[in-house]
């Protein structure tokens, strides 16, 4: 067998010393749980790292005000009330800079939901939506799910010596466009690539949009989870009223804090006029958002900030741990992470080196992550690092043993 290095963490005891006592490294057992991610490996010796939930339980304070509802007694239906809408607001204010309206909050049972909308209002069947690949799989469905026609503008690898990240191909997506394209579905940051968008690029984006007269849909869920502080999130709409009132932005706790099971989203849209055209669209389709992903949302955004922070810093470890991995895996490669708990493997070389689906070869050593053949990218796989440090470093070591062997 190969000898495979152990794996270090290089951070500053000084940062380290600054968090909360939060507890990432013992998370709940999901092995016997109602979870998704666990339930597909039940009884085989594989470690889970597909699906976008981590391992972590969610944070003391948003399971302290589920509690305190349950004993109320009353799961009735609910609207939404100031408190939450204010949370919202000065989370959104503290965490990103962007100060908006409560009358822009359009609640929703998830984002997913919310692009299918975006879908349905823009323009007619046989229209097109154009949006940019690998990107996460529901993108590419939404389009065929409203009788729209799909346009893929692949993304390319900047690699240089100072730079490696996956860009938007500007040329190629402005020549993909075509009059029939009524909305771009954008994710940022991007997943599955981990990209934090700038704001030079964000801003071409928007002037395409505007230039052809399309809505955007912005996805950006994954914006409590910038890794890079040199790459903060900047949501697109706070770009400029012209972009804003083409654009509905989607956002979510779910990932940020974990409790993606409570079905709780929303979109923030500035035009009055859009604004009610997606609430009509979504009329008789969406159900009301639950009272306990409602009271979770207030409590993730006002009062769980310290465990964001906490679990952020974690995430850096665990980010830093899978680029050391990497670069000693024959036949992979990846990018750093802006963004997300969420990296990007390319895996071409070593499916060419052992004949195989590079998912199918880790899963038979152990690891199940994801086919990136789902986000439009075959020979590629996602990794989710959103789990404890000793998961990972197994999981990791299983990969490396694979590619060396």
């Amino acid at each position: 067998m190969p000898v495979v290095r152990p794996l270090t963490i290089t951070r500053s005891v000084e940062i380290i010393a600054t968090m909360p006592a939060y507890d990432f490294d013992t998370p709940p057992d999901r092995r016997n749980s109602h979870s998704v991610k666990w339930q597909r490996v039940a009884g085989r010796d594989v470690l889970p790292m597909w699906v976008a939930d981590m391992d972590f339980a969610a944070p003391p304070a948003v399971l302290a005000a589920m509690r305190q509802e349950l004993e109320h007694g009353v799961m009735g239906y609910a609207a939404p009330w100031p408190s939450l809408l204010d949370a919202i607001v000065e989370g959104l204010q503290r965490d990103h800079g962007w100060r908006i309206d409560p009358d822009w909050i359009v609640l929703l049972p998830g984002v997913v939901s919310g692009f299918n909308l975006a879908c349905l209002l823009s323009g007619s069947p046989g229209d097109a939506v154009a949006t940019l690949t690998p990107v996460y799989p529901p993108f590419l469905s939404a389009p065929g799910n409203t009788q729209r026609q799909l346009i893929r503008s692949d993304m390319v690898l900047e690699d240089s010596a100072s730079t490696q990240r996956w860009v938007c191909d500007f040329d190629d997506l402005s020549a993909c466009i075509t009059p029939e394209t009524r909305l771009l579905l954008l994710c940022n940051p991007h997943n599955p690539v981990g990209r934090s968008y700038s704001r030079e690029e964000l801003l071409n984006l928007g002037a395409l949009a505007i230039e052809r007269d399309m809505l955007i849909c912005s996805d950006e869920i994954h914006c409590g989870l910038v890794l890079n502080p040199d790459t903060p999130h900047i949501p697109l709409a706070s770009l400029g009223e012209d972009i804003a009132d083409r654009t509905i932005t989607l956002m979510a706790p779910s990932k940020t804090w974990n409790i993606p099971g409570l079905s709780s989203a929303f979109a923030i849209i500035t035009d009055a006029n859009l604004r009610r055209r997606f609430r009509r669209v979504a009329d008789g389709l969406m159900p009301h958002t639950n009272v306990m992903g409602l009271v979770a949302t207030e409590a993730a955004y006002r009062d769980a900030h310290d465990w964001r922070l906490a679990l952020l810093d974690y995430l850096r470890g665990n980010a830093e741990l899978i680029m050391q991995a990497v670069a000693e895996m024959p036949g992979v490669r990846t990018t750093p992470v802006d963004a997300t708990y969420l990296a990007w493997l390319d895996c071409r070389e070593l499916a060419n080196e052992k004949k195989q689906n590079p998912t199918a070869f880790f899963e038979a050593h152990g690891v199940l992550l994801s086919d990136g053949a789902d986000f439009g990218a075959p020979g590629f796989l996602r990794l989710n690092f959103g789990c404890s440090r000793g998961v990972l470093t197994e999981a990791l070591a299983r990969m490396r043993w694979a590619a060396t062997d």
